[in-house]
């Protein structure tokens, strides 16, 4: 039986066995309704506190500024629609990127639906925001700066604290929110060292389960609830809380802080390794930025000659897992709007895979990828030419 090998860890992660035991354990033992007031409840309860505690740790932040959410997407609306919403009487003008997750750009869209004017900041080549650039998209309106910290198509860091030091130098009152689903249990992330007053995370990129997340929101920045104000999560997010998906996410945070952590090192090594493996094929080309500027575990490149939806399906043939971009628009048949951002050219863009390691990843599985994708570009570009 060919060997399944998974490198599209930016898209989702398996959940690890100690993760999946929680989640039962939450189901079938602490199945309480975390608001009852008897013991089911109050194990229902403590489950929550403790995952609440668990990220917040990993934040450097206080438990009582983060909230849990169904996941990535909805901590970005929350945020973005939740800051607009609440502050639009001081002014109507956000500011994000040209590269933002089509989340992060869906919530901006329906807020100009609604009055709102929103500035979409350029990229340099390797998808970085220039910090003048950010500042000079101020006005005496703008209330909120959205921006990723890890580009979810190619791994660009961008210079959050330069960017937010930029723009407060323009307007002391501006909001940032960070949308740190990519960054988070990848590159330390500290919202307070950083000046950053909200945060999104998930759950489902660090071995957790689908439907989790949470959004940190510093203390006294005041949010409009997207579902009306009920009283779960102090108001801000009505209904039930998902107790399994919480119980996933604060075990997936134990088990990447024995397993994950200390791989990090690592991970920057076998990222190169794969780099220089795959550049040696005639004419690829690495998009976004390398080294310290970039995350450790997304690499995106361009195969000129080959489609890039072609070699993904090439390669699973050969059990090799890796895809097109972002898992949010990969079914689409747009050009990445991260690379045209970047200035790559269609065909440059349609000839994109992006490969996604995860803490588990070994040397052993990076050798086998390339070996694979060497010889499956090579074989393509034979039968297209």
């Amino acid at each position: 039986m060919q060997r399944e090998l998974y490198l599209d860890n930016a898209a989702t992660t398996p959940v690890h066995p100690e993760v999946a035991q929680a989640i039962h354990h939450s189901l079938v033992v602490a199945y309480g309704n975390p608001s009852s007031l008897h013991r089911k409840g109050m194990e229902a309860e403590g489950i929550v506190k403790e995952a609440r505690s668990l990220v917040a740790e990993m934040l450097g932040v206080s438990p009582a500024e983060v909230y849990f959410t169904s996941g990535g997407t909805e901590a970005n609306a929350l945020a973005i629609k939740g800051v607009a919403r609440a502050r639009q009487r001081r002014g109507k003008h956000l500011i994000t990127t040209q590269i933002e997750h089509s989340s992060v750009l869906a919530a901006c869209r329906d807020l100009e639906a609604e009055g709102f004017k929103v500035t979409y900041l350029p990229v340099d080549a390797e998808g970085r925001v220039d910090p003048e650039e950010a500042a000079a998209a101020v006005t005496g309106e703008t209330i909120l700066l959205s921006v990723m910290h890890v580009n979810n198509e190619i791994g660009t860091i961008q210079p959050i604290g330069e960017i937010v030091e930029a723009v407060r130098g323009k307007k002391e009152d501006i909001l940032v929110h960070v949308d740190g689903v990519q960054a988070f249990g990848k590159i330390p992330v500290a919202p307070e060292e950083l000046g950053v007053d909200l945060l999104s995370v998930s759950a489902h990129k660090l071995h957790g389960p689908k439907g989790i997340g949470a959004l940190y929101c510093r203390k006294g920045v005041q949010l409009q609830p997207l579902f009306g104000r009920g009283t779960q999560e102090r108001g801000l997010r009505s209904g039930t809380e998902n107790v399994p998906g919480i119980a996933g996410l604060g075990a997936a945070i134990k088990v990447w802080q024995r397993e994950g952590r200390p791989r990090q090192k690592e991970l920057y090594q076998l990222k190169e390794q794969l780099i220089e493996g795959l550049l040696s094929i005639e004419g690829a080309r690495l998009n976004g930025a390398r080294g310290e500027g970039a995350a450790p575990h997304i690499v995106n490149l361009s195969f000129p000659g080959v489609r890039g939806e072609v070699l993904v399906h090439a390669l699973e043939e050969k059990g090799l897992y890796v895809s097109t971009g972002s898992a949010c628009s990969s079914r689409k048949a747009e050009v990445s709007h991260v690379l045209k951002a970047l200035g790559l050219a269609e065909r440059e863009s349609e000839s994109s895979i992006r490969i996604s390691l995860s803490y588990t990843t070994t040397a052993e599985e990076i050798a086998q990828a390339v070996e694979i994708i060497q010889e499956a570009v090579s074989s393509l570009r034979k039968i297209l030419l």
